[in-house]
């Protein structure tokens, strides 16, 4: 059986980029988007609904997202879906859905694609770090 894990998003960032380094000196940035959907309920009734997607994303594309990104700008972000899982400190099984960015590109506030972001140099989204490598 063929898998596929691909997300596409397209929102505003509700924070800065939280920008870390690994262990092994790799950068790490967490961030969060807010994307809106707008649409009619079953009364003709506007409806506005916002789902919060947490991300992070690692190497230069981090560094430039950190450094070119901040609160409320526009961005589309092309990456895919992990599953992250842990216990909390009473021993509960915890876990949460991010996104994990491969590559994005800046928006103008009219929603329109500007520039593309400084070259990567083509670099790829290492693999899953060990949990020695997250620094948080």
């Amino acid at each position: 059986m063929a898998n596929y894990n691909k997300v596409l998003l397209m929102g505003n960032l509700t924070r800065d980029p939280e920008l870390k380094r690994t262990s092994s000196d790799m950068a790490v940035a967490q961030l969060s988007i807010a994307v809106n959907r707008q649409y009619k309920d079953r009364n003709g009734e506007q409806v506005k609904e916002t789902t919060y997607v947490d991300c992070e994303a690692w190497g230069r594309t981090a560094e430039v997202m950190s450094q070119y990104l901040g609160k409320g700008k526009p961005v589309f972000v092309e990456g895919r879906l992990k599953l992250d899982q842990w216990q909390d400190k009473e021993g509960n099984n915890r876990s949460k859905l991010k996104m994990v960015v491969e590559k994005f590109e800046f928006i103008d506030s009219k929603g329109n694609q500007t520039s593309a972001p400084p070259s990567t140099d083509g670099a790829t989204v290492p693999p899953t770090p060990t949990d020695d490598d997250i620094p948080f």
